[in-house]
């Protein structure tokens, strides 16, 4: 039994902890059948007359069905009936629609173009398993395999391969009319502006299957009155029920669907076509027809958790408080939308994690590609953006030189701040977590982060203000892609698997902050090259090209050439006219210590003052010289002089500096460490 640790002394106010469950010995109801065996599975139901159906699947990630001849399969032995298309009442469907969310956009069977790899074409239903996979296999199928694209980044291009026909520009489509979800709060330009540092990252997890014990699957079979029983594996019961009938057309009265004992689910069993095709198969027949997918399927055509890349921008004053952060997401929702989209709706109102930040601007984009569609798992929408944001406060730290333990609680949620969302925020815990979690490894922080509370110093001020102005903009609009607009920065360079600090500017474009793009500009360069990650030089730092800093007009905001791009100073570091200069950072404490004493002032807006003293002179031109924007290529070294002094601009501000991008001395990499294995990466799976 695990040990409940109750923390009255950091909490005495905040609930009764007499629980009658939590924290007691409760034997679960279903306990002793799954420990005696038993538990009745749905694969445990006998059936007089039981028939097996299996698919017939497409080879091709994209492919064109030519020509198809079933009538092999229809002669094979042991064949009852072969379902194609044009028996499904309904072939056309999508999950949430249930919910009147997206559109269908996903055949049952498909007629003519097949999407991903595994896509069912026809349905055999067969006296036993061994004799419908023999008549699968007789199935004449001419293929026209067509172009394809696995990429996320690649099928947002205005060129790329169309996966969806309901979306043409492969991405989903959020309240009619954007091809992404949108959060913004505050003005993230401005927090740029105000900065001492700005920290990049590009984080991402691949496709994971849920490998349940149980493989997905289904039985169904006629009853009386014309009803229809069917035992299932899902995950979702009256999802499923209400999918059956929209399908096969009968209304939910005449579906009698058992379930509720899943062998292994973790969000895979929610979205499947086993109960509509075992249905539709009771109805063709009038007996029993069992569906079940082997584990080969449930590996190839089991729909996963999709992958997910994620590009977060921080602008942090000197001290280490978040003044922005900016969040690009790509959830890949494989050839259809299945739950992705719902993924995203999710993500997007957990941002910026459980941090007060007072200037946030997010772009989330559920993409279509011709993988296998996605689906659930284990807090989808959240466990992605959660790992990246936590790698990323780690990054941070790095930058500024704090204890990452002290980052958080500095940046920490208090009782009574205002969420991105206009929420305020209570019952919060991470500051206690975080001191508690520090205490039992050992992990020393100082006594001002050790004395900070939850229930201290929030809601006050700024903190549990709205902003007073919210930057917002009209990017991605549905169709503007296909026109060729792309955000500035393009969506170019495959993940990798590492993250780099990416070069930046401190005004440089991005999608919903700052002038938008001029109509039918042309997109900027991807922000890496084609191997996905930047040139080093000898010493582990980025190169960079020649003129690579954006030059900037009166107020310091970057000045734009025609077509929407920023116009760079021959130079290679930013001209500002006069009164144009950012706010500089303030100078490094006594001695020199990164550590920023005394603790900040949760009563002090998170605001650079207008006075405050430049920043000292850097240690080391490579860790302080402003960057190319994000849609620069970063150059190798040869040839370059990346560390010669720039000459201050006429009508510059003297003394000014812009925010230092933060370049480790090697690429930041966490995560897993074993021989062969890639940074970031959780799990790999063939698709």
């Amino acid at each position: 039994m695990t040990s409940i640790e109750f923390r009255k002394d950091l909490f005495a106010d905040e609930r009764d902890d007499d629980l009658n469950e939590i924290g007691k010995p409760t034997r679960r109801q279903d306990i002793l059948g799954h420990v005696t065996g038993r538990t009745r599975f749905y694969d445990d139901h006998l059936f007089e007359g039981l028939l097996h159906m299996r698919a017939v699947r497409c080879p091709h990630h994209h492919a064109r069905i030519r020509s198809m001849d079933l009538s092999a399969v229809e002669s094979a032995p042991g064949v009852v009936r072969v379902l194609t298309a044009r028996d499904v009442p309904v072939n056309l469907n999508t999950l949430l629609s249930l919910m009147d969310f997206g559109k269908d956009d996903e055949e049952v069977l498909s007629t003519s173009v097949c999407r991903f790899r595994g896509e069912a074409v026809a349905a055999v239903i067969a006296e036993s398993e061994a004799a419908a996979r023999a008549a699968v296999a007789l199935a004449r199928i001419e293929w026209e395999p067509l172009p394809h694209v696995l990429d996320v980044y690649a099928a947002l291009e205005p060129d790329a391969p169309q996966v969806n026909p309901a979306y043409p520009g492969n991405a989903f489509e959020y309240h009619d009319r954007y091809d992404h979800q949108k959060l913004r709060f505050g003005d993230f330009d401005k927090a740029v502006r105000e900065a001492a540092h700005l920290v990049e990252g590009r984080y991402g997890i691949s496709p994971i299957e849920q490998a349940p014990v149980e493989t997905c699957g289904a039985i169904a079979a006629p009853e009386t009155s014309e009803r229809y029983v069917c035992h299932t594996s899902t995950q979702g019961l009256f999802f499923s029920l209400g999918t059956a009938a929209k399908i096969t057309g009968l209304p939910s009265s005449r579906l009698h669907f058992i379930g509720g004992t899943v062998g292994g689910g973790f969000g895979g069993k929610v979205d499947s076509m086993h109960e509509p095709l075992a249905v539709l198969g009771a109805m063709k027949t009038g007996r029993p027809v069992k569906y079940m997918w082997d584990r080969e399927e449930e590996m190839q055509v089991g729909a996963p958790r999709g992958g997910e890349t994620w590009e977060i921008t921080d602008a942090v004053a000197a001290d280490g408080r978040i003044l922005g952060r900016r969040f690009r997401g790509f959830f890949d929702s494989g050839a259809y939308t299945r739950l992705s989209s719902y993924a995203v709706i999710k993500s997007v109102g957990h941002l910026p994690g459980p941090y007060t930040i007072p200037n946030v601007s997010a772009d989330v984009y559920c993409v279509f590609t011709h993988r296998t569609p996605a689906t659930a798992m284990r807090g989808f929408g959240i466990t992605g953006v959660d790992f990246a944001m936590e790698c990323h406060m780690d990054k941070v730290a790095e930058a500024v030189g704090l204890d990452p333990v002290e980052l958080r609680i500095l940046n920490a949620y208090r009782d009574g701040d205002m969420k991105a969302h206009r929420r305020l925020a209570k019952n919060c815990a991470l500051v206690e977590s975080c001191q508690v979690a520090a205490a039992k490894a050992g992990w020393p922080i100082s006594a001002e982060a050790a004395s900070q509370s939850s229930m201290l110093g929030g809601g006050e001020g700024w903190r549990a203000d709205i902003p007073a102005l919210t930057a917002t903009d009209a990017d991605g609009r549905i169709g503007a892609r296909l026109g060729g607009a792309t955000p500035a920065g393009g969506f170019g360079g495959g993940f990798d698997g590492a993250s780099a600090s990416r070069p930046s500017s401190s005004a440089a474009p991005t999608p919903g902050s700052g002038p938008a793009a001029a109509p039918g500009a042309a997109s900027a360069p991807p922000p890496y090259p084609s191997g996905g990650t930047p040139a080093y030089t000898a010493g582990g730092t980025p190169a960079y090209a020649a003129g690579g800093t954006p030059a900037y007009a009166a107020g310091g905001t970057p000045a734009y050439a025609a077509g929407g791009t920023p116009a760079y100073a021959s130079s290679g570091t930013p001209a500002y006219p006069s009164g144009g200069a950012p706010s500089s950072a303030p100078a490094s404490p006594a001695g020199g210590s990164p550590r920023h004493s005394p603790w900040p002032s949760f009563a002090t807006p998170p605001e650079a003052s207008p006075s405050r003293a430049p920043a000292p002179p850097p240690a080391s031109a490579a860790t302080e010289r402003p960057g190319p924007p994000p849609g620069a290529h970063p150059t190798p070294a040869t040839g370059a002089t990346p560390d010669a002094p720039a000459a201050n601009p006429s009508g510059a501000a003297p003394g000014a500096s812009s925010p230092d991008v933060h370049r480790p001395d090697a690429p930041f990499t966490r995560g897993v460490r074993r021989p062969g294995a890639r940074p970031f990466t959780s799990g790999t799976r063939r698709r």
